[in-house]
């Protein structure tokens, strides 16, 4: 920009975007200063490089502009996450199940990850089971990324929401969400 040019000439557009041709930069320096603009490099690589007349403190403030509006209107989606155990009772299904719905209602998206402790590893069909239901309660409002994947003793799955098509302007949330289904229970075992 300006001074900081050290080519011994340039190809020069003018303020208005039209060919001036190849200057001497100190001809082309001094033909921006006489219009109280600046004389910026647009393309180094070029040859001869390519100068500007413009008022580059302008530019800068539209381009910050433009960024701040772009992030502005960018959409950010959050991951929110819930945590199950395999014997986890209807109440407190029914609650996170409710939970998980508000957070896809808002456009978020939903890691749901089930520890198994213990003995509980020997049932890992009960964890597959509980992640089944989930998606089929849940199923109107959000889709697995994927299914339910194994990671050592977690089982993860990832919820997206889908767009709810919106009635007569009324909010989609009236709709009840399904009652909830009995677990699977297992018989007891032979006692050692």
């Amino acid at each position: 920009m300006n001074n900081r040019i050290r080519v011994p000439q340039v190809r020069c557009i003018s303020d208005a975007g039209e060919q001036i041709g190849i200057l001497p930069t100190g001809e082309a320096l001094k033909l921006a200063l006489s219009k109280n603009l600046d004389l910026v490099e647009i393309s180094p690589n070029a040859n001869p490089p390519v100068c500007r007349i413009m008022n580059f403190g302008k530019f800068r403030y539209e381009e910050s502009r433009r960024d701040k509006l772009a992030r502005k209107h960018q959409v950010r989606v959050e991951l929110k996450e819930m945590k199950f155990h395999a014997n986890v009772e209807d109440h407190d299904y029914c609650t996170k199940m409710h939970h998980i719905r508000a957070f896809l209602e808002k456009g978020c998206r939903v890691k749901t990850s089930l520890l198994f402790r213990g003995r509980e590893n020997e049932h890992r069909e009960l964890g597959y089971s509980l992640f089944t239901r989930l998606i089929k309660d849940c199923e109107d409002i959000g889709a697995p990324e994927s299914g339910p994947r194994l990671f050592g003793h977690n089982l993860v799955m990832l919820l997206h929401p889908q767009h709810l098509p919106k009635a007569g302007g009324a909010p989609s949330a009236q709709a009840k969400p399904p009652a909830p289904v009995q677990r699977p229970t297992l018989a007891p075992g032979p006692t050692p």
